[in-house]
Order: structure tokens, then C-alpha cells, then sequence
């Protein structure tokens, strides 16, 4: 089981990754194509910032999913680096990965319903008639993703919380 997770893990970060590389060139890549149009050849081109949105999106939640998956997210640790008995430490990992699995799952809720709505009640964009959906998708999978790295964590936190022994203490001042 732990072979084929890993399996599906290294197939998901590859797929994370070129989606974020190919997202990154198109924003790149449409953006200079505006400004060389604008400034340099005096075209007007209508709906390639429609584009540029379309991948922003994608590129900013596949970065998120990105930052998840390698446990390289935002995080506050002040309180955790308080903490020097080894035990109490894991049991608060546990505490905080299980909210924000809860967090995770309201996002999981929440995306859903924008998403249903606005298959529901389709807007399209301006200029390219580009469906919203497309854009909003890329918010409800990576609040999947988020949800299944988050219930990821907790159950390593677990497994870790119960690997120490009671009353370890940690030795140096700055390990973790």
C-alpha cells in the first residue's frame, strides 16, 4: 500500500508540476505578447488578459497544491518551538493538522458550491465568452488536494505521536 501511495504521490507532483510550468509560461508568455502588441506594433488585442487570468488562476492554486503536497506552506510555529517535551509536541501537530483538515474540508464545501453555481448559472467572460467554471475549477481542485494533504498530515501526526516514548524530552534548543 505504501508503494503504490508513493507511486501516486510522485504521479500527482508530476502532474502539479508541469501544470504550474505551463501555466507560468502562459502567463509569461501572454504577457509579453500584450506588450509587444501594444507598444511595439500598435495592435489592440481584445480578451488575452482574460487568458492571463485563466492560467493565473491555475498557476496560483496548483502553487498552493504545490506548497501542500511539500509541507512548505505558511506556518506559525512559536508556540510548537515553546514546547519541549517531545510528546506534547506531536500531540500538537496532531491538534493542528486536524483543523486545518477541518478548514480544508469547509474550503472542500465551500468551492463546491461556487462551482455548482456557476455550472448552474453560467457567466462567461467578456470579450473570449470564456466559461468562469474553468477558473473556478482550479480553486476546487486544489481545496481537494488540500483536504487529502491535510488528512495526510494527520495521520502521520498520529503515527508520529504514538512512535514517542512518554517523557522524552528534545535536547538542543533549536531542533524540531
Amino acid at each position: 500500500m505504501t508503494t503504490f501511495l508513493t507511486g501516486l504521490d510522485r504521479a500527482v507532483g508530476g502532474l502539479l508540476n508541469f501544470i504550474a510550468f505551463a501555466a507560468s509560461l502562459l502567463v509569461v508568455g501572454l504577457m509579453i505578447f500584450l506588450i509587444l502588441a501594444r507598444y511595439v506594433f500598435g495592435w489592440s488585442l481584445v480578451g488575452t488578459l482574460e487568458l492571463v487570468m485563466l492560467a493565473g488562476m491555475w498557476l496560483y492554486m496548483t502553487g498552493a497544491l504545490i506548497a501542500s503536497r511539500k509541507n512548505e506552506h505558511l506556518v506559525v510555529d512559536f508556540l510548537e518551538l515553546q514546547i519541549r517535551d517531545s510528546r506534547i509536541r506531536a500531540l500538537h501537530k496532531v491538534l493542528v493538522s486536524v483543523i486545518v483538515a477541518v478548514i480544508c474540508a469547509c474550503f472542500v464545501y465551500w468551492s463546491y458550491r461556487m462551482l455548482s453555481w456557476g455550472l448552474v448559472r453560467p457567466q462567461r467572460t467578456p470579450e473570449l465568452a470564456i466559461p468562469l467554471w474553468i477558473s473556478q475549477a482550479s480553486i476546487m481542485v486544489a481545496s481537494v488536494g488540500c483536504f487529502c494533504y491535510a488528512l495526510r498530515d494527520v495521520l502521520v501526526g498520529i503515527r508520529a505521536f504514538q512512535e514517542v516514548p512518554r517523557g522524552s524530552r528534545l535536547e538542543a534548543e533549536g531542533e524540531q
